[in-house]
C-alpha cells in the first residue's frame, strides 16, 4: 500500500472532498491538519511550494490538490495504490 499524506484544515471544503474521495476508494491516508498544527504549515509549503490546502503526497511525491487527485483517479493513474 502506498503512503498517502494529506495536508488540510478543518474548514476547507476541498480537503473534505479529497478525504471523502480517498475513503470512497478504500485508500488509507495520514491527515496533517495545518490549522491545528501551525508549525506543519511551513513543512507543507517547503515540500509542495504551495500555501493552499489540500496538498496531497503519494509516496513522498506531490500530486497537488483535490482537482489533481480527482484527475489521477479518473484517469486510473494513481501510482501503485494497491501494491
Amino acid at each position: 500500500m502506498s503512503d498517502i499524506k494529506l495536508y488540510s484544515t478543518s474548514t476547507c471544503p476541498f480537503c473534505v472532498k479529497a478525504k471523502a474521495l480517498l475513503s470512497n476508494k478504500g485508500l488509507q491516508y495520514t491527515e496533517i491538519n495545518v490549522g491545528e498544527e501551525v508549525e506543519r504549515m511551513h513543512e507543507m509549503i517547503e515540500r509542495s511550494g504551495n500555501r493552499t490546502v489540500p496538498q496531497i503526497f503519494i509516496n513522498n511525491k506531490s500530486v497537488g490538490g483535490f482537482d489533481e487527485l480527482a484527475q489521477l483517479i479518473a484517469n486510473g493513474n494513481l501510482p501503485h495504490m494497491n501494491s
